[in-house]
């Protein structure tokens, strides 16, 4: 069965070339296996030569008159062309953000000017604690109520059983994570919006660990803010928002007076990181080279802002959001061949591991914890061999806390490997291995 298994694997992995892929990446050159992507993905040539090529250019504030001014007005109309086609929106509904993190607390911040005491906020024990803190001390600013949507520790779900009553009348905003950076779940957003939105709630998503393994669509999603970063899917560090312009119409953010009050320019304080942008661009056109039939990663992928209008790739006359769809679908078919290699192999070794990451709808990204090992021991042992799988709690705060009341669990943290479309056969074999010589 495990040999018709690895038959029906290898049959669905053949759209994605992943040699041709990792021969973008320089840092893999080091015989690092790095099962670190939820935390940040290693970046592909095109990539650094988008930032330098901008970043040495001539290059001014933003205006029209002067070729620098104009190299860095393109930048900026390049990033919000490319994350409107990743994500689903209007170019208009981009905003720039230096992190995740940062776009959140700007965000509840600005929201809960238009809170009142008895006001409910939702959040959920599955995300990560940038979608939780700052929507509770914001709400705890004004007096709002703040209701919880319980994780499964068992199933690795949200219960959504007493949805109707957690969000009600009195609720103003939902936040809600696409897929767990910790667990990889990814849970119905699409049914908690139509409720929250039933309500006249907002709903802001945590799309950051989701966006680096699917296809988005925000308007599907219900989302009305949905937030991502680039460096989790092959890009430098910063993040995105997407919105409709119209709602960011109605939303008034602290911001200097000579500062512009257009859209979306009104959140963007100071002046923007034109090489950043410039960066963050190329990797939205990387990853829509590596749809079937675009060359997988080949020339034409790093040309920061030369694809910003949409344009198809040569003779296939298919537009980048188009691209990054069927690119998504390849890298998805790679990931999930590679993550059954994976959950084989943990099942392998009894019950001396738990795999936490068991949600019916979830990305490649799988959570354990060892029975009688610490899983520190097991990060440091596997770097020692040049595998970098990471051990802690990542930031999840609530959804690890969760795992521990709800299974008893009496470890402080865990193993989390996260597969990126670079990743290939021998580096599962060499992780497996490590983790049985370990154990």
């Amino acid at each position: 069965m495990a040999h018709l298994r690895q038959r029906c694997w290898q049959s669905v992995a053949m759209s994605l070339d992943v040699a041709a892929l990792r021969a973008h990446f320089p840092s893999l050159a080091s015989g690092l296996a790095h099962f670190d992507g939820p935390g940040g993905t290693q970046t592909p040539a095109v990539v650094g030569e988008a930032i330098a090529r901008t970043i040495t250019a001539p290059l001014s504030n933003r205006g029209t008159l002067s070729l620098s001014e104009r190299n860095a007005d393109d930048a900026v109309t390049a990033f919000r062309s490319a994350f409107a086609d990743l994500l689903g929106a209007s170019p208009r509904g981009i905003v720039y953000g230096r992190s995740a993190t940062q776009i959140a607390y700007d965000v509840s911040r600005m929201l809960a000017k238009t809170w009142q005491p008895g006001d409910e906020v939702v959040v959920t024990q599955l995300d990560h604690d940038s979608n939780v803190r700052p929507w509770m001390q914001a709400a705890d600013a004004v007096g709002a109520v703040v209701r919880w949507l319980p994780l499964d520790a068992a199933t690795a779900e949200l219960d959504l059983s007493a949805l109707d009553e957690i969000v009600n009348e009195r609720t103003r905003l939902v936040a809600v994570t696409a897929a767990s950076n910790l667990l990889g779940t990814k849970p119905p957003v699409a049914r908690i919006a139509a409720r929250a939105h039933e309500m006249g709630a907002l709903v802001y998503v945590d799309g950051v660990h989701c966006a680096a393994h699917a296809s988005v669509d925000t308007a599907a999603l219900g989302a009305d803010f949905f937030v991502c970063s680039p460096y989790k899917l092959y890009g430098p560090h910063c993040a995105a928002l997407a919105a409709d312009p119209a709602l960011l119409e109605t939303l008034q953010p602290d911001k200097l007076l000579p500062s512009t009050n257009e859209v979306p320019e009104r959140f963007e304080l100071g002046t923007l990181p034109y090489e950043i942008m410039a960066g963050a661009t190329a990797a939205v056109d990387f990853i829509a080279s590596l749809a079937p039939g675009s060359g997988g990663g080949a020339a034409g992928a790093g040309a920061a802002g030369a694809d910003a209008a949409g344009a198809g790739a040569a003779g296939s006359g298919a537009t980048r959001r188009e691209r990054l769809i069927a690119a998504n679908e390849a890298i998805d078919e790679h990931e999930l061949r590679l993550r059954g290699r994976i959950e084989e192999g943990l099942a392998s070794f009894g019950d001396r591991v738990t795999l936490h990451s068991v949600a019916r709808e979830r990305t490649s990204t799988l959570f354990f914890t060892f029975a009688d090992r610490d899983p520190f021991d097991a990060y440091r042992f596997l770097a020692e061999r040049d595998i970098v799988a990471p051990a802690g709690t990542f930031y999840a705060h609530e959804p690890f806390q969760a795992l521990k009341r709800g299974l008893g669990l009496s470890a402080e943290a865990g193993v989390r490997v996260g597969l990126a479309p670079y990743n290939d056969d021998a580096e599962i074999d060499r992780l497996l291995t490590g983790l049985a010589d370990f154990l």
